[in-house]
């Protein structure tokens, strides 16, 4: 019998299914991320929408669970050993559900380092620096008169996508033949540039045919239009 009432994140979002992954978080890039891998995995899990608008993320029992006040957060009930296993940061739930299951990370000790480079690729560059650009872009940021912030992300963006590119050459995925996590990671950032963000032009995607190339096999994926809508919104 599972029983995750010692988190006190269940009192605000129950787990209807204790037994399930329990997944709090927002169809935002990195949101999508966790879903996506789920669901990828045919993992059964219980979304729980943690809701900006309302600061859910700011709630005292959003925090015990994630103090950094960020989704997605997790909870496995049938973690290491049996126990239950909470965690926070996105790439670092895509680790665990890689190397939970086996699948999606290569095997060999030196396929797995160059995956995870790949996923600090990401998190340490695709992430914020796609975010700062859709700020300056489409948010509030717009506004301000002064556009070297936003040029400075710009330019930085479009070196990232350079990369990325150049690594896609000849490749099916940023792996190689193998979809992966690394893949999970990347790509919600650059469906979010060109669709969210609406900001193709101004990165000028026409450059980078191959990443545009690997975005539309993604997004193709079944798993990928589920993830991208859990949890449902409001």
């Amino acid at each position: 019998m599972y029983d995750l009432s010692a988190f006190p994140i269940t009192q605000k979002w129950p787990a209807h299914h204790p037994d399930l992954i329990q997944l709090y978080s927002l169809p935002t890039p990195n949101g999508a991320k966790a879903s996506i891998m789920l669901e990828e995995l045919g993992l059964p899990y219980e979304p729980h929408l943690v809701r900006f608008q309302e600061n859910d993320q700011l709630s005292p029992e959003f925090l015990s669970l994630n103090p950094n006040n960020k989704i997605p957060a997790m909870i496995d009930p049938d973690g290491p050993d049996g126990k239950p296993l909470a965690l926070f940061e996105s790439g670092a739930i895509l680790l665990y559900l890689a190397d939970k299951t086996g699948k999606l990370i290569p095997q060999d000790p030196a396929g797995r380092y160059h995956a995870i480079q790949w996923l600090m690729f990401q998190m340490g560059g695709i992430g914020p620096m796609f975010g700062q650009v859709g700020f300056f872009h489409k948010f509030a940021g717009k506004e301000y008169e002064d556009k070297r912030p936003r040029d400075r992300y710009v330019s930085e963006s479009r070196r990232l996508l350079n990369v990325l590119n150049q690594r896609l050459t000849g490749r099916p995925w940023v792996m190689g033949e193998d979809y992966s996590l690394v893949d999970i990671a990347i790509f919600p950032w650059v469906r979010s540039a060109v669709h969210f963000y609406e900001a193709s032009e101004l990165l000028g995607m026409a450059d980078f045919p191959e990443v545009s190339r690997a975005l539309k096999a993604f997004e193709a994926r079944p798993a990928v239009q589920a993830g991208l809508n859990s949890p449902k919104r409001d």
